[in-house]
């Protein structure tokens, strides 16, 4: 029998194309199973064939469990200290194994054996095409519809299927089965049942290695592709750079009379795509990016990593675009956050930042507003900048001399430490819960407490979006500091 045994794995093996080990474990599978049914109760099983001489060993096995945690299963479970009375070095996690009588090979329902065979080398088959298929190291899946699953769509490419979920498929767009598919591989998910493969037409990296398959200049390593921002099936905006300077990006990725780029709308779904010149200045990106709109000047704010983008009545529709599309695809492709406004609106806003300015100066400076006035026509907005500047700056200022250049760097280094200790105290002197969480550093709370959070209650109140405007981490972070603030609600 043990000799037929391993014939059969050979065999099984050899005509399916998998490894004598994957069949053996199908059968020791199939065995266990069948010991199972010779017992009450949840027990756990397992079978050990000898790869060589067909033998093979029956064990019924319990899982060791914390004490604290408690027996959930006493037929496939033993408590840590009833564990050790038996083996001393065991530990929580090991199992304790006892021999059994092992069921004869006859005995085991041929239907149930077959079963377990069959799925586990169908498993066997299905991973191997899935390695050979990746292996290739291709990112666009090309295939055929098969059929539809909960609003999902199976595609498959030869033996290999991928998953198109309804969420990255192009809004609006109906698929058939039979219908011709491209797609982007997002990756494998291990998880999930029937097919892994991962699949994107909404993804903005689709729509980069459409361009990088239609523009063989891309390839060639003389352009790139920096960023994509997408609304599918509605908008698109790219950006691009040349490496040589005799190829002009925008129109090699437009090709000649705009083939290359229609070839790319076409599989998008009439998908408009605005090419945008890559630059290392992020003003003149941000200007690239909101084209068709001219705009009339720009002010950046690296510390916020925003931009004030001002355009003339006319092109405030054309900025913004239909319900704030083109400025939210610029934003998305340069990475910064962009405030579209009007001159008025930039004058008053200025006007109300000088004040601002102006009356930090006259009260932390001791100046009066003329001086103040100054300081902020020469560009100066923070006591900090008033301080730390290289002092040649300052000497170019005609109105001042060096004595009072002097002057007021000593008082604004003053106002500076005076404020530092204030804002120490203060954090000092906030509660005990909020000091003790985890994640928030002294300046994180120095930042809470001038916006009036003060508690851990406070803290867990707030949006996401309302702790990144106080503090500036990133949605992730500032999550995770909500979450954690708000523990002790469920404790």
């Amino acid at each position: 029998m043990n000799r037929e045994l391993l014939m059969l794995v050979d065999a099984i093996s050899r005509e399916k194309s998998v490894e004598r080990d994957v069949v053996f474990g199908a059968v020791e599978l199939a065995l266990a199973s069948a010991t199972k049914k010779l017992y009450t109760g949840e027990v756990d099983i397992r079978v050990s064939i000898d790869r060589d001489t067909g033998e093979y060993e029956t064990f019924r096995r319990w899982l060791v469990v914390p004490d604290e945690a408690g027996l959930q299963n006493p037929d496939s479970e033993e408590i840590l200290s009833d564990a050790r009375d038996r083996i001393d070095d065991i530990d929580v996690g090991d199992y304790i194994e006892e021999s059994v009588e092992s069921v004869p090979i006859g005995r085991i329902g041929a239907q149930a054996a077959k079963q377990v065979i069959l799925q586990k080398i169908r498993d066997a088959e299905r991973e191997q095409l899935l390695n050979d298929f990746l292996s290739r190291g291709e990112r666009i899946f090309v295939g055929t519809v098969k059929r539809l699953d909960k609003g999902d769509v199976i595609v498959e490419s030869g033996r290999v299927e991928g998953r198109l979920k309804r969420t990255e498929m192009i809004p609006k767009e109906n698929l058939r089965s039979g219908d011709r598919v491209r797609a982007f591989i997002l990756g494998v998910d291990p998880t999930q049942r029937g097919p892994q493969i991962m699949l994107s037409r909404s993804s903005p990296e689709f729509m980069i290695e459409l361009f990088r398959q239609e523009v063989p200049e891309i390839e060639q390593g003389l352009l790139d592709i920096k960023s994509c921002a997408r609304d599918a099936g509605s908008r698109a905006k790219i950006a691009v750079l040349s490496h040589d300077k005799r190829v002009d990006p925008i129109g090699t990725c437009v090709g000649v009379r705009g083939s290359r780029v229609t070839a790319v709308t076409n599989e998008l779904a009439g998908e408009r795509v605005d090419i945008v010149l890559w630059s290392e200045d992020p003003a003149q990106f941000v200007i690239g990016a909101l084209a068709p709109a001219n705009v009339q000047s720009i002010f950046v704010d690296e510390e916020k990593h925003a931009m004030d983008v001002v355009v003339d009545e006319e092109n405030l529709a054309i900025a913004i675009g239909r319900g704030g599309q083109n400025v939210r695809l610029a934003s998305d492709l340069t990475g910064w956050r962009i405030n579209i406004m009007t001159a008025e609106e930039s004058a008053q806003k200025q006007a109300v930042e000088s004040e601002g300015v102006r009356k930090l100066f006259v009260d932390k400076l001791d100046v009066d507003e003329e001086v103040a006035d100054i300081l902020i026509a020469e560009g100066f907005t923070s006591l900090e900048e008033v301080a730390y500047v290289p002092i040649q700056e300052m000497l170019s200022i005609e109105s001042f001399d060096e004595d009072t250049i002097n002057e007021l760097r000593n008082r604004a280094k003053d106002a500076l430490l005076t404020m530092e200790i204030a804002k120490e105290e203060e954090v000092e002197a906030l509660s005990e819960s909020l000091k003790g969480l985890d994640g928030l550093t002294p300046e994180l709370i120095a930042k809470l407490a001038e916006a009036g959070i003060h508690t851990r209650d406070d803290l867990a109140d707030l949006a996401v979006d309302e702790l990144t405007d106080m503090t500036g981490v990133s949605d992730e972070q500032a999550r995770a500091l909500i979450l954690k603030a708000r523990e002790h609600w469920f404790a």
